[in-house]
């Protein structure tokens, strides 16, 4: 699992059906210091999250894991919500 900032949401006319009511989100990767890295990736949401939230995503075969395996096709998932900054940053922030 990764980290990373919910930035933005997609929405798509025409989709797999098994998308059919999941949320696709724009994802930002960051670095232990929660600071942008790579480019922004587009996640099926597993968990409800929103625009701005901290979250852990993966990718490749366990993308598909909190769904039907076999009907979702995705290949990055939001599987959890951080509650706090402070949570990964041990309460600081170095810059």
């Amino acid at each position: 699992m990764q980290l990373a900032r919910v930035i933005g949401t997609v929405v798509a006319t025409v989709k797999n059906d098994s998308l059919e009511g999941r949320k696709l989100l724009i994802v930002q990767s960051l670095n232990a210091r929660l600071e942008p890295q790579g480019q922004p990736l587009v996640a099926v949401d597993a968990v409800g999250a929103g625009a701005g939230e901290l979250v852990f995503w993966c990718r490749g075969k366990e993308a598909s894991f909190p769904f039907k395996r076999e009907d979702t096709p995705t290949d990055c998932t939001v599987v959890g919500i951080v509650d706090s900054e402070a949570h990964v940053t041990n309460g600081s922030r170095t810059r």
